[in-house]
């Protein structure tokens, strides 16, 4: 069957993600399946979870989750301002395949490689506050879109916005098309908030774990 986009497609669409953030990579995966079919040109923003949880108090645990978090933003708010827009959803990708899929927690090595891959300067693997002050401004958008009391990840449909969806394993196909279609028309309905149930399962990140 060939998927056709409607007339009325939206055109703007962003996404906020925090690259250590498994849920927020299943979404990416279920936008780009959307954004190949319906050509939506996706502008791919960061946010932050460490940023998010500032003053909260956390489990230990996932305290112990914030460093890597603030350290991959701050490495992607870098390379935007290195290499401008086009590199950052390149760089989303070789930073997530390795963290997610992969699961691989060398971050060091991840940095370079993904750098590499991407064609950076490796000078951009030392951690620097230099440009955060874009990075709370790219997070402040998200938030001020859709409150605090949500996390990653964040996506605006012209002006429609909400976050999630939180979805395992990310789908394909017509199914991912539902769902976009399914999640930007109940979203933008005034009044609309929530729409939640249990989860069963963790991230599914390819078909050999389903």
């Amino acid at each position: 069957m060939t998927i056709e986009a409607p007339a009325d497609q939206p055109q703007r669409v962003r996404m906020w993600f925090d690259p250590t953030c498994p849920w927020a990579w299943m979404t990416s995966r279920w936008l780009g399946e959307v954004a190949d079919v319906r050509g939506l040109d996706v502008d791919w923003q960061v946010m932050s979870l460490a940023v998010l949880n500032e003053g909260r108090d956390l489990p230990e645990s996932y305290a112990a989750r914030m460093p890597r978090s603030m350290r991959l933003t701050r490495l992607v708010t870098a390379a935007r301002a290195a290499g401008g827009d086009a590199v950052v959803k390149p760089l989303y990708d070789a930073l997530g395949t390795r963290i997610h899929p992969d699961g691989r927690k060398d971050d060091d090595a991840i940095i370079a490689e993904a750098l590499a891959e991407v064609g950076l300067d490796a000078a951009l693997a030392s951690e620097t506050d230099a440009h955060d002050e874009a990075l709370r401004d790219s997070h402040g958008r998200a938030i001020e879109l859709v409150g605090d009391d949500v996390g990653t990840p964040v996506i605006a449909v012209d002006d429609v916005a909400f976050f999630g969806p939180v979805v395992s394993p990310a789908p394909t196909g017509e199914e991912a098309l539902r769902m976009f279609d399914g999640i930007v028309a109940a979203a933008s309905v005034d009044g609309f908030f929530e729409l939640k149930r249990s989860r069963t399962r963790g991230p599914v990140f390819g078909a050999e774990e389903a």
